[in-house]
């Protein structure tokens, strides 16, 4: 089953979709296509998202949008924002998910360390 999110930033008047991108979010990659006259279309792999936030102005919550917002290892769009759109939550979990089982796919997860080496034995 394939899922695919496609979102339209939104004027935060409103909420209503007068701007030109368009966020297209599926199981695998990201793409954010800017443009009316002059169209530019950038994607994002799946596996490259790091972190995931979500914010909501008061505005924002007055008309029901959001703001997620994806810290990525693309060189193109460390930040990656994906703004004023509906259903920003479910995206934001959505994208959540995808980006972890995408990085279990392709073996590259992150492993941190936590600075357990400084922990003697017999310590907690």
């Amino acid at each position: 089953m394939s899922v695919e999110f496609v979102e339209r930033k939104r004027w935060l008047f409103l909420g209503l979709p007068f701007t030109f991108t368009k966020y297209r979010i599926r199981e695998d990659m990201i793409t954010v296509s800017e443009g009316l006259l002059k169209t530019v279309e950038n994607d994002c792999y799946m596996y490259k998202v790091q972190d995931v936030a979500h914010s909501a102005s008061l505005m924002e919550k007055i008309f029901g949008l959001g703001t997620v917002i994806c810290y990525t290892g693309d060189t193109t769009h460390p930040k990656l924002m994906l703004t004023h759109i509906k259903n920003s939550r479910t995206v934001k979990e959505f994208i959540l998910k995808e980006s972890e089982e995408a990085r279990l796919k392709r073996r590259t997860v992150n492993m941190l360390d936590i600075g357990s080496d400084d922990i003697e034995d017999g310590e907690a």
